[in-house]
């Protein structure tokens, strides 16, 4: 798949990739428009781009929050599909749609895919749907060549593991800890142990998310992970300080890669 090429070739010059997350609409398109210039401009390798749902079961009170007001404001699907095209077209970075089931759903599989690949998006991410439910879907997003990336968590067992790598393609998400993102994230000796077992189970690219929040906690993924993905840090930082906080927290976090 592209995606996963395009992130092992960015892999060739760099000890770990970047990956970051917004929630589309939230607080305005003009602002994520802003913050991924930001981004892209400062070192992201990869940004994730979520389509808003009102029961995002997934995510912490943060990204729960800008779904919330990215709904209420008026955002549609159509509007994030037609961004991410934008997006797309305008940065050399891979993006992917994040969202749930429900979503694709209503608006129809086929449908969503076909506008999904027309926008230029390179993968998908929906955590409420299981490979029982969700092969039929994840060969129909390889065949229109995005990638459906699956999630591992420390509680998943080996078998699931190598089930799951078998549905995806890209990368897999492996999630830092049980729950929701937002808290920090323990990366202790049982998490080193954890991404030894997620190594083992898949031969995708690993990106490690749920509670990485500083360039301590990227350098601590270095050599164990292939990519750490910051999400609520970021929305946060421009609720509290504003867009123009971007760009520096983004070099902060990278200063330790060549």
């Amino acid at each position: 798949m592209q995606l996963e090429q395009t992130l092992r070739k960015r892999l060739e010059n760099k000890d770990i990739l970047l990956m970051t997350h917004i929630v589309l609409g939230y607080p305005s398109f003009e602002t994520n428009r802003q913050v991924i210039k930001q981004m892209v401009e400062n070192g992201v390798d990869c940004i994730e781009m979520q389509i808003p749902f009102s029961e995002p079961m997934a995510d912490g009170p943060v990204i729960l929050k800008a779904n919330q007001d990215s709904i209420t404001g008026g955002t549609t699907i159509a509007d994030c599909l037609a961004f991410g095209a934008e997006m797309s077209a305008a940065h050399d970075i891979p993006f992917l749609y994040m969202t749930y089931y429900n979503i694709v759903f209503k608006y129809g599989e086929q449908a969503f895919l076909k506008k999904a690949r027309e926008a230029g998006i390179q993968g998908i991410i929906i955590p409420d749907l299981p490979p029982e439910e969700g092969k039929d879907f994840c060969e129909a997003a390889k065949a229109q060549g995005i990638a459906p990336i699956l999630i591992y968590a420390p509680t998943t067992l080996d078998e699931r593991m190598c089930e799951l790598h078998r549905c995806g393609a890209g990368f897999i998400y492996c999630t830092a800890r049980r729950g929701v993102t937002g808290k920090h994230s323990q990366l202790d000796a049982d998490f080193s142990s954890y991404l030894g077992r997620c190594r083992t189970a898949t031969s995708l690219p690993i990106g490690v998310g749920f509670g990485i929040q500083s360039r301590t906690d990227i350098a601590e993924l270095i050599g164990k992970a292939d990519m750490a993905v910051i999400g609520s840090q970021t929305i946060k930082l421009v609720d509290e300080q504003g867009i123009d906080a971007v760009g520096p927290f983004i070099r902060s976090l990278l200063e330790m890669r060549p």
